[in-house]
């Protein structure tokens, strides 16, 4: 787009005058002989889309991990033993760390709770309901993580269900902790919990199943409890790393 006015040359100084058939901006200055047509540009602003991008910086990776990257055939899946030592020797911490295991599942979605038989976590104080316990939690003091009663005793628990159910601590059927004999359950629930679900947008679990230091055997039997626990219909991928490693693939089929 252009903008148009006539300019002379003998005299730059004589006002400019309105003529017809010429359109909005254009003026004459002179219209002897002399007078030229100039074309004048008119600047377009430049629009927030026009503006140019800055580029990302492209992620680097340092020599320890190209290191130990190298380790690690690409194209393989490797059974899960081998993929616990390859994982540990391809570690390059220096303060040792965990143990990972990632999985690309085919829906999002999916959790879980398991019980993984060498998972140094934290245990649940777990408590049976007897009169003690209703004391304490007339007076507040909530000091138990899951709470354990027969059918017998809810009776004496419905009147505090305001207070145990925003804890998550009402014992209901669905959770199990509603059962006929608390004792032989308290075992059961006072072991580590280990939960595992996808990220909200992706049909991605990552979680950790151990300890770096911990023997490959412990390592192995919680990853295959996680693979149950999961479905191993429900799994496209996995695979094995060391905190600072690089990804090992796993075959468990």
């Amino acid at each position: 787009m252009v903008k148009k006015k006539i300019v002379s040359k003998e005299d730059e100084s004589k006002k400019t005058a309105k003529v017809a058939g010429l359109k909005g901006g254009q003026r004459v200055k002179d219209m002897g002989a002399t007078a030229v047509l100039v074309e004048e540009p008119v600047l377009k602003p430049v629009t927030q889309e026009e503006k140019p991008k800055a580029q990302k910086p492209k992620k680097t990776r340092g020599k320890n991990y190209l290191k130990a990257k190298k380790m690690v055939d690409p194209n393989k899946f490797y059974p899960i033993e081998e993929a616990i030592k390859l994982a540990k020797e391809t570690s390059f911490s220096k303060f040792g760390g965990s143990i990972e295991a990632h999985f690309n599942v085919n829906k999002k979605g999916l959790s879980g709770e398991v019980q993984l038989p060498y998972f140094k976590g934290k245990s649940k104080k777990v408590a049976i309901f007897d009169q003690e316990v209703l004391e304490k939690i007339k007076q507040g003091k909530i000091d138990f993580d899951v709470l354990l009663a027969s059918p017998a005793d809810m009776p004496k628990l419905v009147p505090f269900a305001k207070i145990l159910g925003p804890k998550g601590l009402m014992p209901n059927p669905k959770a199990g902790t509603i059962v006929d004999n608390p004792q032989k359950a308290a075992e059961k629930f006072s072991q580590p919990s280990f939960t595992f679900k996808t990220e909200p947008d992706f049909p991605l679990i990552h979680t950790v199943i151990g300890k770096f230091d911990q023997p490959d055997k412990e390592l192995i039997a919680n990853f295959q409890a996680l693979i149950s626990a999961i479905g191993q219909k429900n799994i496209k991928k996995a695979v094995i790393k060391a905190s600072m490693g690089p990804a090992v693939k796993v075959s468990f089929s």
